[in-house]
């Protein structure tokens, strides 16, 4: 690790005594994946967002949606300020003066990851090339063409040669044969088989050399797909390994070593580029003390989700999970209350009937019916843990939303599953619903025809 007087100040930011005037310091660090964001990350979070705005060159890309982190932290001489990254890449660049550089740069140009992905565009367009470029299809057709004249000529010579039989046939019945006559009629039949021999290995010949040249042109573009992919994976997995996250207690762990272990051991596709492991990995290089951090969004929500300008957000699962587990490592952070209280939710699921075929929860407000992206505790999860000789293929036949409490039906066979499932999807089964409203219901019966939707300043 480099000393602290090797620290590039301009990556932190200190605030001032008036801006820090009245605020308490967090006693400790706040878990990143279910947080209230401290005021002094609210500070730092106004103070880029300023920044870019200022910067106009970024207001397309911004506005599109982008994700933004602030790490608040203490440097060596014990200022309080913060560092700033943003996820991915900004406007074609890892690299802008008021954010913390990447763990890794993909587009170092004399780099061996830019060279290789050249080589791989390269493979690429010749495979396109030669897929696209007619000599694929010309030899193709080609080679149909030599079969179906190769069937329809041999059929044709069939015919005429069984045809020439039966009139060597009717001769042999009808008349009374000389030997040199019954001799020629043998001599005739000797010769329409060789021809038909010769024939049928010209024509072969003829489709065989199609058919090589054609194959001769699938083999190369096997060939290259197969080189594109061996060497896709040798360059995804020397990223991977190019990716060294350290953590508060000085170890270091590359991204194949973090995702060993994992429900999916291959790192997802841009790992270790968001924010939060790019204002640890800065924050432990250059000896300051982290405190606490938060993202926001801004820009238009993304499609898959929904993201509102300014609001903060927990660091992403699939990527940053695994990673954080690691560089969190030696930090004192705050448990995650959610799944605390989720945890302590799914204690209260009760079976309430069993025999050979099904079995009956009482699933509690609260508590998912089948597992999510991370390990919240779920009906699912917890009945295999209960009974783990049964099949989780064939346990669910049908959900309740989280915050629903209510009885869930479990299938323990194959059959069972099948069965209960076509009654559900016939509405053979019968549901009822109780609803508790808040506030005065000046009715005791009444229909709700409005829309329900989340309210998603308020989730």
């Amino acid at each position: 690790m480099p000393q602290p007087d090797t620290y590039n100040k301009t990556f932190f930011h200190p605030f001032t005594s008036v801006e820090t005037d009245g605020i308490v310091l967090p006693s400790r660090f706040n878990n990143p994946f279910y947080y209230q964001p401290h005021p002094l990350c609210i500070l730092a979070a106004d103070k880029l967002k300023k920044h870019v705005k200022e910067h106009t060159e970024w207001a397309d890309e911004v506005e599109r949606g982008k994700m933004f982190g602030v790490l608040i932290a203490k440097d060596p001489n014990g200022n309080i300020g913060f560092l700033a990254a943003f996820s991915g890449i900004l406007c074609g660049s890892n690299y802008h003066p008021y954010f913390v550089p990447p763990i890794y740069d993909l587009q170092k140009p004399d780099g061996y990851f830019p060279k290789e992905e050249k080589n791989i565009s390269e493979i690429n367009k010749r495979i396109t090339l030669l897929e696209t470029s007619g000599t694929l299809q010309q030899k193709e057709e080609e080679y149909k063409s030599a079969l179906l004249r190769e069937h329809c000529t041999l059929q044709a010579k069939r015919q005429y040669i069984k045809e020439l039989k039966l009139r060597r046939d009717n001769l042999r019945i009808k008349a009374t044969l000389s030997e040199e006559e019954k001799a020629s009629l043998i001599k005739e039949s000797q010769h329409q088989k060789a021809e038909l021999k010769r024939l049928r290995d010209s024509l072969k010949e003829a489709s065989e050399k199609a058919r090589e040249q054609l194959q001769e042109l699938t083999n190369e573009i096997e060939r290259l797909k197969k080189e594109r992919k061996q060497r896709s994976a040798l360059l995804q997995q020397w990223l991977f390994e190019q990716f060294v996250m350290l953590n508060a207690i000085g170890e270091s762990k590359d991204l194949i070593d973090i995702f060993k272990n994992e429900t999916c051991p291959t790192p997802p596709a841009g790992a270790g580029e968001c924010c939060a492991p790019k204002l640890l990995q800065h924050a432990y290089l250059h000896h300051l003390n982290p405190l606490c951090m938060a993202e926001f969004w801004m820009g238009a929500s993304p499609k898959n989700e929904v993201r509102r300008h300014g609001d903060f957000y927990p660091s992403c699962v699939s990527k940053c999970k695994p990673i954080l587990r690691h560089m969190l490592k030696g930090l004192d952070v705050e448990e995650n209350q959610q799944m605390l209280r989720m945890e302590a939710t799914a204690s209260k699921m009760r079976i309430i009937y069993e025999d050979q075929w099904i079995c009956a929860v009482d699933k509690p407000a609260g508590m998912l019916s089948v597992p999510a992206r991370d390990d919240a505790p779920s009906v699912y999860s917890k009945i295999r843990q209960i009974k783990p000789e049964l099949d989780g293929s064939t346990l669910m036949v049908h959900r309740l939303d989280m915050d629903t409490s209510g009885v869930l039906l479990l299938s323990k066979d194959k059959d069972t599953h099948k069965i209960l499932q076509e009654q559900f999807v016939r509405h053979k089964v019968k549901k009822k619903y109780i609803a508790m409203l808040e506030g005065i219901v000046d009715t005791d019966r009444g229909i709700i025809d409005l829309p329900l939707s989340p309210n998603h300043e308020d989730r």
